[in-house]
């Protein structure tokens, strides 16, 4: 019998013809993959995917231990039988030549070019699955069986024919690739978004070459198995192996990408919703699967580790910092100063929010973490607020798109101790008014404008020139003037000194600005405004008696006669302050200029070596020797002459009514 089929194998391709055909080990991957997929015309045809698996699988696994524990039951089977036998006779009956396997192996891709990718593969081990599955039921056969004896003698089982340890090797690899065939069939089939799912397309490119080289493995097999062949069965292996590989590689990176859509799933549809604290809100967006296979995210403050980790947040308020690593230094220095005022008398309550209450905590927002730890090392040593490490894709990265609209800027986040989030982004607002605008809701930004967008209306329309001030809030404005000529000349030599410093390569941008200076009208004009704006009766709300505060204070630095200051921040006046300590301070700036570092703003650092200036030249003596008209007599009795007055001591009224209550 095997030798009637060599001979019939043998005239079924002349040697003339055999030189003619392409050796498959001797093609590239592009030239195969083009020939297989010219056989591909559509996938519309039916066949029995899970149940054809699983017999195929038992059969191919039939040296193993790796049988499915499920019993099948078929009454018909697509395809039949005659289909199977078919591809499994034109297996057998070709040259034991790697070209002749080819073209084999083409052939089988044709007839089965109606079938899915995933069906070519499994229909055609299917058909191999025949004969192997045929030889080892016979070598089975108990010595009692004496029909199953005759028919294993027949066959020659075990007699001529054997299965070499080669063959067993390369049918474990055909089964484990046919496990992926099926999976990437099964994951295709669920419509994921490529975009979320890249690998998916990555691997569609390697299937065309999998199910050749499966396909042509089965033939160069079964010629093997029944005797008409020689095939180096290991050089298949080989090939099959190398393409496998690639498969799996983007396989296991779509397992990775599902997980990932799967996980976002949970999170965001269903652990989203049911938020009931600020700790459950973080640990959806930070904290990974127990199945994740990586690290928990670590929490530091100022550097140190936080034991208990996101606990620390119960029922606080958080300020969300989403960042990359990129260009954030101002957000750094921005932020330390804030997370400084919140520290200062933590116990302070404003709008019916403690200070104390709220805590920052910055997640950086990386897609590589490769080359980047470095960059972060040294971020987090300039970090004094908290902090998360984590160099891993964050699992909550794209509810933080879309929650919390992040989409690559800093962004800061404020959420109330249930979760909810109270501003997607205070950025703005810290930038522009600092802790003045705790606690960092919209609505105090309009209390915020309120308060100053007067002075600056005002300003603007004593002066054009005015209206170039306070545009960008990281820059400071020093608005000054004054009667003392000398002083006021004196007062912008000391700033032109400071404009455009740089301190530690922190830029501190400073616009002067003299009153008058273009038009000395103006001078008069914004005072009369000024006064316009006092009020005798009660304010109508607290903005409003904190506006009529800063008019008054305003009116009162107008009688200093050298000059007054205002410095503000962006718009938002943060000192109105007396001439010579003003000056003073600008005159002194290398004394203190390292503290803006350390204050993490030049407005904080400013106002602190003011106040220690303005105390002194409060509480310098005034000596003045004159006639005085009232005199008093020497209270010691043995005494009573006139005494004579040599000087006169002159203290301002601090804290008094009158005083400009600064």
């Amino acid at each position: 019998m095997a030798w009637v089929l060599s001979n019939t194998a043998t005239s079924a391709t002349t040697p003339e013809h055999k030189d003619q055909l392409p050796n498959p080990f001797e093609l590239q991957d592009s030239q195969i993959r083009h020939k297989v997929y010219l056989t591909h015309v559509n996938d519309d045809k039916e066949f029995d995917r899970d149940i054809l698996f699983t017999l195929v699988s038992n059969t191919v696994n039939s040296t193993s231990a790796q049988l499915s524990a499920a019993t099948t039951s078929v009454t018909s089977l697509k395809p039949d039988f005659p289909t199977l036998k078919r591809l499994s006779c034109q297996m057998i009956t070709t040259r034991g030549t790697p070209e002749c396997a080819h073209q084999t192996a083409l052939r089988i891709l044709q007839q089965l070019s109606g079938f899915s990718w995933d069906a070519k593969a499994l229909i055609a081990v299917a058909g191999f699955s025949l004969e192997y599955g045929e030889f080892w039921r016979l070598d089975r056969v108990q010595a009692a069986d004496q029909f199953g004896n005759s028919l294993k003698q027949l066959n020659q089982v075990q007699i001529s024919r054997r299965v070499p340890a080669d063959m067993i090797d390369l049918v474990t690899v055909l089964g484990e690739v046919l496990s992926y065939i099926n999976l990437w069939a099964k994951w295709s089939a669920m419509d994921y978004d490529t975009e979320a799912v890249h690998s998916l397309q990555a691997a569609m490119q390697e299937i065309p070459l999998v199910v050749y080289w499966t396909i042509a493995s089965t033939v160069a097999s079964i010629g093997n198995l029944v005797g008409i062949s020689e095939h180096k069965l290991s050089a298949y292996k080989e090939r099959l192996e190398f393409i496998f590989k690639k498969l799996q590689f983007h396989l296991e990176n779509c397992r990775v990408e599902i997980g990932r859509i799967q996980d976002y799933h949970i999170r965001f549809n269903i652990r989203y919703p049911k938020i009931k604290d600020v700790v459950e809100l973080l640990d959806i967006l930070i904290i990974p699967g127990s199945d994740n296979g990586t690290s928990i995210p670590k929490i530091f403050e100022g550097g140190v580790l936080i034991k208990n980790g996101i606990e620390v947040f119960k029922q606080k308020y958080v300020m969300l910092f989403f960042s990359s690593l990129d260009s954030i230094g101002d957000e750094i220095l921005l932020l330390n100063s804030i997370n400084n005022g919140l520290q200062e008398n933590p116990g302070e309550e404003i709008k019916g929010f403690k200070k104390g209450d709220f805590k920052i905590l910055w997640i950086p927002i990386v897609d590589d973490w490769k080359s980047k730890r470095e960059q972060f090392t040294n971020l987090k040593e300039k970090i004094k607020f908290y902090l998360v490490e984590y160099f891993e894709e964050l699992p909550g990265y794209d509810i933080i798109m879309d929650k919390f609209k992040y989409e690559g800027l800093p962004i800061v986040s404020v959420v109330n101790p249930q979760g909810q989030i109270m501003n997607e982004n205070a950025l703005q607002i810290i930038f522009e008014w600092g802790i003045d605008a705790f606690p960092f809701r919209r609505s105090d930004v309009y209390d915020l404008n309120k308060k100053w967008k007067w002075f600056w209306n005002l300003l603007e329309q004593t002066d054009d020139n005015a209206k170039r001030l306070g545009k960008d809030n990281t820059s400071y404005a020093f608005i000054y003037g004054g009667n003392d000529s000398s002083w006021v000349q004196n007062f912008k030599i000391a700033i032109g000194k400071i404009e455009k410093h740089v301190i530690n390569n922190v830029d501190i941008n400073i616009e002067p600005y003299q009153l008058g200076e273009s038009n000395p009208d103006n001078v008069p004009s914004f005072w009369i405004g000024l006064d316009g704006k006092k009020k005798n009766k009660g304010c109508k709300d607290k903005v409003d008696c904190e506006i009529q505060e800063v008019v008054r204070t305003l009116l009162c630095l107008k009688q200093d006669p050298s000059g007054w200051v205002v410095l503000s921040r962006g718009r938002n006046l943060k000192i109105l302050g007396h001439a010579e300590p003003m000056y003073q301070t600008v005159l002194d700036f290398e004394k203190w200029k390292n503290k803006v570092l350390e204050k993490e703003t030049f407005d904080v650092a400013f106002k602190e070596y003011y106040d220690v200036v303005k105390e002194k030249y409060a509480s310098l003596p005034y000596d003045h020797t004159s006639s005085v008209l009232a005199t008093i007599t020497c209270p010691n009795p043995l005494c009573g002459r006139v005494m004579e007055v040599t000087s006169i001591n002159y203290r301002c009224c601090h804290g008094s009514a009158n005083s400009c209550n600064l």
